[in-house]
């Protein structure tokens, strides 16, 4: 008898389609977003994680065992970098948000299925790529408003082919209606993600003191993208996704 692959990630329809109305009720229930990620996933993490680490920046990113998180909450080293650095916009950006690099955490952890430890640097990367969702917002230019949040999910689908991704960028889009110009803007924002550099395996640690807009150029990410923000009714994010990944 074969045995089981432990990082084989079976589709739950059932579960992603519960969770799905549950975010529908309540936009701002973040953790809903990871249950359905990890209902739907599939396998495409672990494509995703096969192609990190056969990079030569993935393979010295598992190496040196690097947590990006912990970078991220160095606010004090990151105010410090000089101005309209990557790292100072992303400083910048989190004090104007009233969040912290902790913030996807405790979510992710709570919708999220347990997974295997066996393979450590499957879930560093899985991590990885969770925490780097606020930098790929500062990077993108897409702020954590309605539209802005569906236009970095889409950036991210076309990035990942993350079926759990793809059903809220699809949620997103049917609900755009409420709002003009947003199916656009969705659509132009997974365009960009298909054009532009593949963001899960950059080096960001060493880009954090480089200034934003060389960084942009240099990602193939172009100019961001100007639009009337639109929230929700407490101020938050709508659209689900603090994503992670």
């Amino acid at each position: 008898m074969n045995k089981k692959d432990p990082f084989n990630n079976p589709i739950r329809p059932l579960v992603a389609l519960r969770a799905l109305r549950k975010l529908i009720a309540d936009p701002d229930k973040t953790e809903e977003v990871f249950v359905i990620i990890s209902a739907l996933s599939g396998n495409s993490r672990n494509r995703a994680f096969e192609r990190f680490r056969s990079t030569p920046t993935g393979k010295k990113i598992l190496q040196e065992e690097r947590d990006i998180l912990t970078v991220l909450r160095d606010r004090d080293r990151l105010e410090r970098m000089p101005p309209a650095s990557l790292g100072k916009t992303y400083s910048e950006f989190m004090s104007s948000e009233k969040i912290s690099a902790d913030g996807l955490v405790g979510a992710s952890e709570s919708g999220s299925r347990p997974q295997d430890p066996g393979e450590v640097d499957r879930l560093r990367f899985g991590v990885r790529v969770r925490d780097m969702h606020d930098l790929w917002h500062v990077a993108t230019g897409y702020n954590r408003d309605l539209v802005g949040e569906a236009c970095l999910l889409a950036f991210t689908y076309a990035q990942l082919r993350d079926r759990g991704i793809g059903l809220i960028v699809a949620m997103a889009w049917l609900r755009g209606g409420r709002f003009p110009g947003a199916r656009k803007m969705i659509r132009q924002g997974y365009r960009r993600g298909a054009k532009a550099a593949w963001l899960p395996g950059v080096d960001w640690e060493a880009l954090l003191s480089r200034p934003l807009l060389e960084v942009r150029a240099e990602l193939g990410l172009g100019d961001p993208p100007s639009y009337e923000e639109m929230r929700s009714n407490e101020g938050k994010t709508a659209l689900a996704s603090r994503q992670a990944a």
